[in-house]
């Protein structure tokens, strides 16, 4: 930065602090920080009992929370299945919008400068579906699937992207007691095959652009006799090449089939929905998990009413308007989506349909100069993996560096000037307005809350989207056994690191791993493996007793309890903590035990770190890394070194730029306050992109570590000194 830029910057910075010295009572008078801060201090979870000198396990309830009328009239209604749910969400909304669908317009080819051709999608507005325009196809959909031959209790498949068809046939089924199977849509034909089989389904409901896959799944599923597909807009789907005994149809023409049984004709069959009960089977969801073949989870009716009731007055400070609307992108196979968007039909809350392609104005297939769908829909409220989070807060980093030193320094001021304003309770509207207003428009510019859960989310990110996003990013915990809902941070909060106390009707309790040395009498805090316990745990899993045997158990008093396999820590107020897991803790030649997951969590956060895989070896003194580089920032650092230019295949080799990024993420753990055995000796850059597609992570995009190791296994060999 020049002379006359260290001076403009200078003058900027006591520009500010005289105004501050003007101004800050007023704000202290309007924005009442102390009133803040003592919201911040409140205990918000307690043990059942308290702890004494040689207990092995605590139990934590959450502190009620005032109710407002919306969960007093929903308590009222005692829904006990998500039929009924249903039901009662389409009467209190009505004419209310609901599912929103963009329109698309057309596709072009767009050629980049390298060469590349990408497909690009024309789009126009969002047309829009009310709560009674929902519910009629809903019970079109219903009655025409029941027309195929569809039987009460009898799993039909669901294997679909993320949109508005999924949710009403989702509705449909459970009205209908038809038990949902979910799959992944990236996962390998082999397990796709294993679900279908695995639940004996007979119909399956896919769309268009997965169609084609079952010309091969097929041949080894048997049971299959029909498929039902979602249209594409702009294209017509080829329905041959298939086995020929399996019917192909159209969804809407299964919603013309329900139609006809309406207007009082009289159906071959018996339309008339069963009703479910709280203890059946709502959702079979196959989780891809990262070893083995995935494992299908019962969750039951009970199971997602308890979890909407735990979240409708955990969030009710919020108070929702007819103007909010959440936008829905990641994958309803995926137990975070599904929880969320039921949550928010029964908050009344408008669902934006989107995908992870088209999201943002820089998403790839959007035109350039086209709209994202974020910047059209302008969401009020968004859930979001932390490793879509990750590339928010890097992607922001990478705008701001492009525009010149003398932006960069003043923008990191203002992110400091605002963290530090908010560790004191109070606002900084002027600065959201002038510096941060930008940043927010690149997911519409009217976020209120992130909910962000799945995989741990690193202090850094966490503090720097809550600050550059101005809203609220609230981290949970759950897992698809407890069907997403455990604990969850509360709007309050200002901390990182954390995922909140447990939500109402939950019970945590933590148990001591004596091989891991966690204890819950330890000092400060009690630690152990973390247990969940409430109407939220799942039935188990599907036709696996004895895993359900190791995994679920019921206590005395008849509540059901999860292992989770995590290890926590429950601060004082109340909150949990996710410090550890048993299966990414690695014990080292000298004694010394690693958290992969924990390292991983600090390292992403290095610029010229795109993804990272922590490896340790107990018979050696040192961890090594696998890094799916920036490639980007990785450019940069050649350039650096004199060695830009080259392609990607030949950087990733050579020695120097290797050590480079070593350095790089050396600083990083340094930075991140990783202990000197926790920091990698040894890095290997992978030319691989790592996708569920790769079969090196999951679906949600976890690391699968035993495929990971088994890949690049001679590279291992190599960081660990071998040939």
């Amino acid at each position: 930065m020049g002379a006359l830029a260290g001076h403009i910057f200078a003058f900027i910075k006591a520009i500010i602090t005289i105004y501050d010295a003007l101004t800050g009572w007023a704000y202290k008078l309007i924005q009442r920080p102390a009133k803040v801060l003592d919201e911040r201090d409140q205990i918000r979870a307690v043990p059942t009992d308290p702890l004494q000198p040689g207990d092995t396990s605590v139990t934590y309830k959450p502190n009620p929370l005032p109710k407002n009328a919306l969960v007093n009239e929903f308590e009222m209604a005692q829904c006990s299945t998500m039929a009924e749910v249903w039901k009662w969400s389409v009467a209190r909304y009505r004419s209310r919008k609901l599912l929103g669908t963009r329109d698309v317009l057309g596709e072009e080819d767009e050629i980049q400068p390298n060469g590349q051709i990408f497909r690009k999608l024309l789009l126009g507005e969002y047309r829009w579906l009310s709560y009674e325009d929902v519910d009629q196809l809903v019970d079109n959909v219903g009655r025409g699937m029941r027309m195929l031959g569809c039987q009460a209790n009898q799993p039909i498949c669901l294997f679909a992207d993320t949109k508005a068809e999924w949710f009403v046939t989702a509705q449909a089924s459970f009205r209908n007691s038809f038990p949902v199977v979910t799959l992944y849509t990236n996962l390998g034909d082999e397990a796709i095959a294993h679900g279908i089989n695995q639940t004996e389904v007979e119909t399956v409901i896919t769309s268009h652009e997965l169609l084609p896959k079952f010309r091969n799944i097929l041949k080894t599923c048997p049971n299959v006799k029909q498929i039902v597909y979602f249209d594409n807009p702009i294209k017509r789907t080829d329905i041959n090449g298939y086995r020929q005994d399996v019917r192909i149809i159209n969804f809407w023409e299964v919603v013309t089939l329900g139609k006809k049984t309406t207007n009082n004709n009289v159906a071959d069959v018996d339309v008339t929905p069963t009703s479910p009960t709280p203890d059946s089977a709502c959702i079979i969801m196959y989780t891809s998990g990262s070893t083995g073949a995935p494992k299908g989870v019962i969750v039951t009716h009970k199971n997602i009413v308890a979890c909407v009731n735990s979240y409708l007055g955990h969030l009710n400070s919020i108070n929702f308007t007819d103007e909010d609307c959440y936008i829905g992108y990641l994958p309803l196979a995926h137990i975070l989506e599904l929880i969320a968007e039921n949550m928010m039909s029964v908050f009344g809350v408008a669902i934006g349909y989107s995908s992870p392609n088209t999201l943002t104005d820089k998403s790839t297939m959007i035109k350039k100069g086209g709209k994202g769908d974020a910047s059209v829909l302008k969401p009020t409220f968004m859930a979001c993996v932390p490793l879509i989070l990750d590339r928010i807060y890097k992607g922001i980093h990478e705008n701001v560096r492009k525009k010149g030193e003398f932006t960069e320094k003043l923008f990191d001021f203002c992110v400091r000037y605002k963290q530090a304003a908010t560790a004191r309770g109070e606002k900084t509207p002027l600065m959201d307005k002038l510096i941060f207003k930008s940043v927010r428009a690149l997911i519409g510019g009217r976020v209120r809350v992130i909910l962000t859960g799945g995989a741990p989310l690193s202090p850094e990110t966490h503090d720097y989207i809550r600050v550059c996003m101005g809203c609220p990013v609230l981290q949970g915990y759950g897992l698809t056994e407890t069907s997403a809902c455990a604990t969850l941070m509360q709007l309050t909060e200002n901390n990182t690191g954390r995922v909140g106390p447990p939500v109402g009707g939950i019970n945590i309790r933590l148990e001591n791993w004596e091989e891991g040395n966690y204890r819950v009498t330890d000092k400060p805090r009690p630690r152990g493996e973390i247990l969940i316990g409430g109407n939220n745990i799942t039935a188990g899993y599907f036709k696996m007793p004895e895993k359900t045997d190791e995994d679920y158990f019921t206590d005395r008093a008849g509540r059901r309890w999860f292992r989770s396999g995590d290890i926590g820590q429950m601060e004082a107020d109340g909150c949990l903590r996710i410090i550890d897991r048993k299966k990414d803790l690695v014990k080292l030649q000298f004694g010394e035990y690693v958290s992969l997951g924990k390292v991983e969590a600090v390292l992403k956060n290095c610029p010229v770190v795109e993804n990272v895989c922590i490896y340790g070896d107990s018979k050696r003194s040192y961890v090594v890394a696998l890094v799916c580089p920036e490639r980007g920032a990785l450019g940069r650092l050649a350039d650096r070194l004199g060695k830009g230019g080259q392609p990607i295949e030949q950087l990733v080799e050579d020695r120097d730029l290797v050590g480079a990024v070593l350095r790089e993420i050396t600083q990083q753990g340094k930075t991140g306050k990783l202990q000197k055995f926790e920091i990698p000796g040894a890095v290997h850059l992978c030319l691989e992109q790592w996708t569920p597609d790769s079969g090196l992570v999951t679906a949600a995009f976890k690391l699968k570590r035993r495929p990971l190791q088994d890949f690049y296994q001679p590279e291992i060999d190599r960081m660990y000194g071998g040939k």
